[in-house]
């Protein structure tokens, strides 16, 4: 059986939403192109957002789009 692979793109934003939730800084960003540097940097916003708002440990999970 094939194994369907995942979407670069919400592979990146949960990434970046899970670097930023974890207070890392956006200049950690690894990824060079453009269009999925994007996705990345929407995640890391999303994820400082959380953060600011208190969530942390398992008040985050709620917020973590990769459980959506």
């Amino acid at each position: 059986m094939k194994r369907q692979k995942r979407d670069k793109t919400s592979t990146h934003f949960n990434r970046g939403f899970s670097a930023g939730l974890t207070g890392k800084s956006k200049d950690t960003c690894p990824v060079q192109d453009t269009e999925l540097r994007s996705h990345w940097m929407s995640g890391w916003r999303e994820g400082r957002e959380a953060h600011w708002g208190g969530m942390q440990g398992v008040s985050s999970i709620q917020a973590n789009p990769a459980l959506h």
